[in-house]
């Protein structure tokens, strides 16, 4: 079981389902990871210069998606006016970066995977951002 979902069933004060609090809460986490190790592989390889584009998309979506993952991660009361363009702009972010990684991804396993991981974080926001706003 995980931190996350250990922690948001110990207090049950959440207006969300806690299911899918959890697993936004590790997609995002899960994103991050994936996007700096993917900025740090791509400042490892021989062609720098061609991924400039996908190393800035790598670093803007860790810090978009550890932003929210601080402010949802809390499981107080959401709070739309917050919490939602938080959410919209993972969603934007984890778009732009996997659709750059996307275009590596045949070259570069790493850019694939970091794709995958931006693409899973994107849905979980969606579903989230739609759930907390019915």
């Amino acid at each position: 079981m995980s931190y996350a979902k250990q922690m948001l069933e110990s207090d049950n004060s959440s207006i969300v389902d806690t299911s899918l609090l959890v697993a936004t809460i590790e997609a995002l986490n899960d994103c991050a990871q994936a996007c700096i190790a993917d900025a740090g592989a791509d400042l490892r390889g021989d062609d720098v210069g061609s991924m400039v584009k996908c190393i800035r998309l790598c670093l803007d979506c860790t810090d978009v998606c550890t932003a929210t993952v601080g402010v949802i991660s809390r499981g107080t009361q959401y709070d739309e006016a917050v919490t939602g363009p938080l959410l919209q702009a993972c969603v934007a972010a984890c778009a732009r970066c996997a659709e750059e990684c996307e275009h590596h991804a045949k070259r570069h396993p790493h850019c694939r995977i970091c794709a995958q991981a931006c693409r899973r974080c994107e849905q979980a926001c969606r579903e989230l951002l739609a759930a907390a706003r019915s």
